[in-house]
């Protein structure tokens, strides 16, 4: 089993986007292939450095998603961290999709699952980034009674959160992403993406696309 996580900001817009309507989702890497697919009648949606690619209709603010023109149609997605590892990621018991937007619904599936659970944190071009390790923290932190760790990261992790958790704003003010985006006038999306609980779904990658985890999905 397997989490992606990219808090700023694919995983939050995928969220958004399966909570507000649309039909699937499918990850891709290349503008190219995006471009292939929106011929075929799918929404476009591209980033490269944290901007909305030129050409695509939507960029990957969770904003955008919220769109009820979106609702029912399919949707072709690259983002220069997120769908990179949803892609990689394939081939795993399942692959959902985690935010702080679906924190306790995701936490509510995780600790009843009778399998590991890997959280696959996107960073940012192969790097580590803070509010990818801190939303890690706080699924390992929720289910501290339910799994053990398989190293020190886990624990290192959950402890960040621990320390962070009042005020996760405040924690990642000076990180490399958050820098970037507020750079690009997008400090609303960062609010938005440190909200917890704004819904109660869960994206599932079942084959090229992800959708709405079922009930008919659930491994319990």
């Amino acid at each position: 089993m397997v989490v992606v996580i990219d808090i700023l900001r694919a995983t939050s817009s995928i969220t958004t986007a399966i909570a507000h309507g649309v039909e699937a989702i499918k990850p891709v890497e290349s503008l190219v292939e995006c471009r292939q697919l929106m011929m075929d009648g799918h929404i476009g949606a591209a980033e490269r450095g944290g901007k909305k690619v030129g050409g695509f209709e939507v960029g990957n603010s969770p904003f955008s998603y919220m769109n009820p023109e979106f609702e029912d149609k399919k949707i072709a997605m690259t983002t220069t961290n997120g769908t990179v590892t949803l892609k990689k990621s394939k081939g795993a018991l399942q692959v959902l999709v985690g935010s702080f937007l679906n924190y306790s619904a995701l936490l509510s599936y995780l600790e009843r699952l009778p399998c590991d659970v890997l959280l696959h944190c996107a960073g940012w071009k192969g790097k580590v980034n803070m509010e990818d390790t801190l939303f890690a923290g706080a699924i390992i932190y929720g289910l501290k009674q339910m799994f053990e760790y398989n190293s020190d990261a886990p624990m290192m992790a959950a402890n960040l959160y621990k320390q962070a958790k009042n005020n996760l704003k405040a924690a990642i003010e000076d990180s490399s992403h958050v820098s970037r985006l507020i750079k690009l006038g997008l400090e609303k999306d960062v609010d938005f993406c440190l909200k917890f609980d704004e819904y109660k779904v869960i994206p599932i990658l079942k084959g090229e696309y992800i959708t709405k985890l079922k009930l008919s999905d659930m491994l319990f």
